[in-house]
């Protein structure tokens, strides 16, 4: 290693050292054994094995559990205007080879699995959406935010504001405020917009929609259950603002009814269905799911010839697998056992803490309970603009399956 390193050293443990060589991106406050004094909150760091060997250079958080985000591992970066300009143009070639023309709402920088540890960015059209979890990231937002701008603009891209959605819990165990709103003082400052995708149009709230605004990693998911709705009966649960409930009408269903217990997204909902005038062969349904399904199950309802299960995490934690795994045995039990013999179901997870192996055995569970087999159609997971790191399990997180119910 270097010897005239000008960043502050923090001295590593073996196990710790062994994460990272074995590829993972943060070392936890527990394999820190010493830091060099007076080192600034959010500042680039040297971490150092017990043997003096350097290990990379990372992001360093004196509150979170995560004391260090890896950035590189090369000891001649310096971390400059340069080097995050290079980053965002890696992130932005990557997206325009496996998105090819697909690029008017996707997801632009995701946090670890681009080298941007703590960030996420979002693209609605000509309006960035910004979520900073990391105290790095949020000390020099002031230089990646109009690099990132600049970069696309750059590549023909019309990107005119930044709005900012750190309303997230996660931030306070960086130290950092909860607060939502633009980025600078942009001349239009309505924070809802359109974008258009797989050829439907939706209206995108910013300031007060899901996430960034929008499920951009169900993209093609959502194309999948088009390509099998055609002339069905569709129920849509958790609806939310109805992106799978309009590609299935796109799609040619016969009707599609679209179930979510938010009224306000639900009225998007309907906005939204207008808008693509599919209005005629959809209705909307204010009302718990659960609740939903069971009172269909009672009525011994097979009205469906395909459900579509996309819950929200039903778990943020591994203290909680085991409620959120008893939940989507529920609500897919009840599913498997409305539908008609031949049916089908499309069902999601989008919990990093309901791994992939324990999902399928709820799947099988589910099946068992309602006497049923299941013929898998797909096997999916996040659009590519979502990348997944194969040493970072935390960047693969969404399960999504189809089967026909036999």
């Amino acid at each position: 290693m270097k010897t005239d390193r000008e960043f502050p050293r923090v001295i590593i443990s073996d196990k710790g050292s062994r994460w990272v060589r074995d590829g993972h991106p943060w070392i936890y406050e527990g394999e820190i054994i010493s830091v060099d004094e007076g080192i600034p909150n959010g500042s680039v760091v040297d971490a150092i094995s017990l043997k003096g060997k350097y290990l990379g250079s990372g992001f360093y958080s004196e509150k979170s559990r995560i004391r260090v985000r890896l950035l590189s591992g090369n000891a001649n970066e310096k971390f400059d205007e340069a080097f995050w300009r290079r980053r965002i143009s890696y992130a932005w070639d990557y997206r325009k080879t496996v998105m090819k023309d697909d690029l008017s709402c996707c997801r632009v920088i995701f946090g670890e699995a681009d080298g941007f540890p703590g960030l996420t960015v979002d693209r609605y059209s000509d309006i960035l959406v910004a979520q900073t979890l990391s105290i790095g990231m949020e000390r020099i937002k002031n230089i990646l935010f109009p690099l990132i701008v600049d970069v696309l603009s750059g590549d023909g891209q019309i990107i005119r504001r930044v709005y900012e959605r750190n309303d997230v819990k996660l931030r306070v165990l960086e130290g950092l405020e909860e607060y939502k709103g633009w980025f600078g003082d942009p001349e239009n400052r309505d924070t809802v917009t359109e974008i258009v995708e797989n050829g439907i149009c939706y209206s995108v709230d910013v300031e007060n929609g899901q996430k960034t605004g929008f499920f951009l990693d169900q993209k093609y998911n959502r194309l999948a259950v088009s390509r099998i709705s055609e002339g069905k009966r569709v129920l849509d649960c958790f609806t939310h603002t109805g992106s799978f409930a309009l590609n299935a009408a796109k799609g040619g269903a016969e009707h599609v009814t679209a179930v979510d217990i938010s009224a306000d997204a639900l009225k998007m909902a309907e906005r939204n269905a207008a808008r693509n005038d599919l209005a005629g062969r959809m209705n909307f349904v204010c009302a718990d799911v659960f609740d939903y399904l069971r009172s269909l199950l009672t009525e011994g309802s097979k009205k469906y010839d395909l459900i579509i299960l996309d819950p929200p995490a039903f778990t943020k934690s591994r203290k909680t697998a085991g409620n959120a795994e008893r939940g989507y045995r529920e609500i897919n039990s009840c599913a498997m056992k409305i539908l008609p013999r031949g049916g089908y179901l499309a069902t999601a997870s989008c919990s990093h803490f309901m791994p992939h192996e324990s999902f399928e055995r709820m799947l099988h569970t589910a099946a068992y309970d309602a006497a049923v087999e299941l013929k898998q159609i797909e096997a999916r997971q996040q659009a590519p603009d979502h990348p997944i790191l194969w040493n970072v399990p935390e960047t693969d997180y969404l399960k999504f399956y189809i089967f026909q119910v036999v």
